[in-house]
């Protein structure tokens, strides 16, 4: 996994050094969940990976599924973060879609560990893993609102096409963009993007699922 820089939440360290040691624990429990699981990761795994005694785990964390829930959310704003500056400067909203493919992907296989984390924890911590969708879901449905009274994309039910789209991505990166390197990125992200453009009916000419939440 590549080096990051965590964030310090929850009982957050009140020197330099402190917030070193915390930002240690949290990449040698995100390695440790990412290689054992959750359930087969002990503090003692963590701890030890991070050359730190289990006394010191306590300091900053109250238990194995606090760390856990931190990694978590810390994911979710990197992912976001990423996808952002990835696409800020982009103001047409299909242009958008593939450039977005694209990070997301490059990202799921650059934080294998931290993504495989966010995925168990539909298990351990599902009000966690559901705050992680949410916050995706929401902030995509107003860019799709926004696109549609543009006249960038078509009007249709805008909520139910962003969790659509963010399946996509998701998928894609639980699959091929993760799990199998010969893939290329550019390849799949526009074989997806071919799809979300045209869709898969041949005529082009068609008009909005029925039911659909038209924007004004």
């Amino acid at each position: 996994m590549n080096q990051v820089s965590y964030s310090l939440e929850g009982k957050s360290p009140k020197t330099a050094r402190g917030a070193k040691t915390k930002a240690k624990l949290l990449e040698a429990a995100a390695l440790e969940f990412g290689e054992r699981g959750y359930h087969a990761c002990m503090i003692a795994d963590i701890t030890r990976r991070a050359k730190v005694g289990m006394g010191t785990f306590y300091v900053y964390f109250d238990s194995k599924e606090e760390v856990f829930r931190e990694l978590v959310a810390y994911m979710s704003n990197l992912t976001r973060t990423h996808i952002s500056k990835t696409i800020e400067g982009i103001t047409d909203r299909l242009e958008a879609e593939r450039a977005g493919i694209v990070a997301y992907l490059n990202f799921a296989r650059e934080h294998k560990d931290l993504y495989r984390i966010v995925m168990e924890s539909q298990f351990v911590a599902e009000d966690a893993y559901r705050n992680h969708y949410r916050v995706f879901h929401s902030a995509y449905t107003n860019n799709l609102e926004v696109a549609t009274r543009k006249g960038q994309i078509r009007q249709g039910d805008n909520e139910v096409r962003a969790w659509a789209l963010i399946g996509i991505s998701v998928f894609l990166g639980m699959g091929i963009g993760l799990d199998d390197e010969k893939f290329d990125v550019n390849r799949i992200a526009d074989a997806a993007f071919d799809m979300i453009k045209y869709g898969l009916n041949p005529d082009a000419n068609i008009e909005p699922a029925s039911g659909s939440n038209s924007s004004e």
